[in-house]
C-alpha cells in the first residue's frame, strides 16, 4: 500500500498528523530525516514536510515533484514561506487552523474520486402530487440498471422515504447518526454505514421527531455521493430549508413535480421561484390534470422532462411495503428509463 510521506523530527506535530490522517482513514509513512524520505519521496502520493526539517530536506535537494506541502505551527513567521519555496512546496498547512484541509489532502490521495456523480433533486409543486415516488422510483430503476445510487430523504417532515421502500426496519445510519459531521466522508464509510440493497444506498431519518439537517452534513453527505455514486437523487421539501438549499446549489437537474391542474400550476409557480434563486437547471415532470402539458411548460417557463401517468395499483403496492415493477413494459418503468438517460450520460 502506498502512503503518505511525513517528514519531521517534532513529536508533537507527528502526533498531531497521525492524527489528522486517522481522520481521512490514512496511514503514513514517517521519516525523521531527509536520508530515510529519499526512498520514498518519489513514489508518496502526498508528502508532508515539517518546518522543523524544512532547511535540512532543502539541503538534499529533492527533485521536483507534486503534492508537496509545509505544515507549521508559526505560519504568520517570515521565514515560512522561503521554506515552502526551498523545498518544493506548492502551500503551507498552518495547524490547527488548516486541520480540514489537510484532512481532504490525505482523503483525496489515499480514496481519488472514481465517479462523477449526477445529483438531481426532486421537489413537488404542491403536497401529494408523487415526488417523493418519483425520488424513490427513480434511484431503484437507476440501480436496477447497475449505476451505484445514493438517495437521500432531505424532507424531515415526509414520512420517511424508507417506509416507501419498505425499510424502515433495515439497520444502518441516519440523519441523526450523521448530523455532526464536517468536512469531508469517505465514500466508501458512506457506504458501508448505511442500509443499502443491491446498487442502491438509501440515507433517511429515524423514526419520531426529525430534527433539521445541517447544511454542513448535507454538504458533507453530497460530495460523498457526488465521488463515490453514479447517481445521487435528493427528495427535498418544498418548504426549503437551508439544507435544500445546499442540495439546490449542487444539483445537476431539479426535477419540479407539477399537476397539471390550475391550482397545481400556481403552486408549482411558487415552489419554482423560491428553486430558482438556487438553480438554474430545473425541468419539469407533469402529473395528469385538465390542463394539458404544453400549457403547463408555457405558464412556468420550464422544460419539460416528462409526462408521468398515473399508477392505478401503485400506491397499494407501496403501502402493502412491496417494491415497484419498474420494467421497460410498465408505464413507470419507461419514464424512469427517459428520465435516467437524460440525467444521466452513457
Amino acid at each position: 500500500m502506498i502512503r503518505p510521506l511525513v517528514i519531521t523530527e517534532d513529536r508533537e506535530l507527528l502526533d498531531d498528523l497521525v492524527r489528522i490522517a486517522a481522520a481521512a482513514g490514512a496511514q503514513l509513512d514517517v521519516a525523521h530525516t531527509p536520508a530515510h524520505a529519499r526512498p520514498y519521496w518519489n513514489h508518496a502520493p502526498l508528502v508532508v514536510v515539517g518546518s522543523d526539517v524544512a532547511d535540512a530536506v532543502a539541503t538534499t535537494a529533492p527533485p521536483p515533484r507534486d503534492r508537496v506541502l509545509l505544515v507549521t505551527r508559526t505560519a504568520e513567521e517570515p521565514d515560512t514561506w522561503r521554506k515552502c519555496v526551498a523545498v518544493g512546496a506548492r502551500g503551507v498547512i498552518d495547524l490547527p487552523a488548516s486541520e480540514r484541509v489537510l484532512v481532504e489532502e490525505f482523503a483525496d490521495v489515499i480514496e481519488p474520486s472514481t465517479r462523477a456523480g449526477v445529483i438531481v433533486c426532486v421537489v413537488g409543486g404542491r403536497g401529494g402530487v408523487g415526488a417523493s415516488v418519483l425520488s424513490a422510483c427513480l434511484a431503484l430503476h437507476a440501480s436496477g440498471e447497475r449505476l451505484r445510487t445514493l438517495l437521500l430523504d432531505a424532507d424531515p417532515l415526509g414520512g420517511g422515504i424508507d417506509a416507501l421502500l419498505g425499510q424502515e426496519e433495515s439497520g444502518g445510519a441516519r440523519w441523526t447518526d450523521l448530523v455532526s459531521r464536517e468536512g469531508r466522508i469517505s465514500p466508501t464509510a458512506l457506504r458501508e454505514a448505511l442500509p443499502a440493497f443491491g446498487e442502491l444506498t438509501l440515507l433517511a431519518f429515524h423514526r419520531g421527531e426529525a430534527g433539521p439537517i445541517p447544511p454542513e452534513a448535507m454538504r458533507s453527505v453530497l460530495e460523498a455521493g457526488r465521488r463515490g455514486f453514479d447517481l445521487v437523487v435528493v427528495d427535498l421539501p418544498r418548504h426549503l430549508d437551508a439544507a435544500a438549499v445546499e442540495a439546490l446549489t449542487r444539483a445537476t437537474e431539479t426535477l419540479l413535480v407539477v399537476s397539471a391542474d390550475v391550482r397545481g400550476v400556481l403552486a408549482a409557480a411558487q415552489v419554482l421561484a423560491e428553486v430558482r434563486r438556487h438553480t438554474a437547471h430545473t425541468s419539469l415532470v407533469v402529473r395528469p390534470g385538465i390542463v394539458d402539458d404544453e400549457m403547463v411548460v408555457s405558464s412556468l417557463g420550464v422544460p419539460l422532462a416528462a409526462h408521468l401517468p398515473d399508477h392505478p395499483r401503485l400506491d397499494t403496492t407501496l403501502n402493502r411495503g412491496e417494491l415497484p415493477t419498474l420494467g421497460p413494459r410498465t408505464t413507470l418503468g419507461r419514464v424512469c428509463d427517459e428520465l435516467l438517460r437524460s440525467l444521466v450520460s452513457p
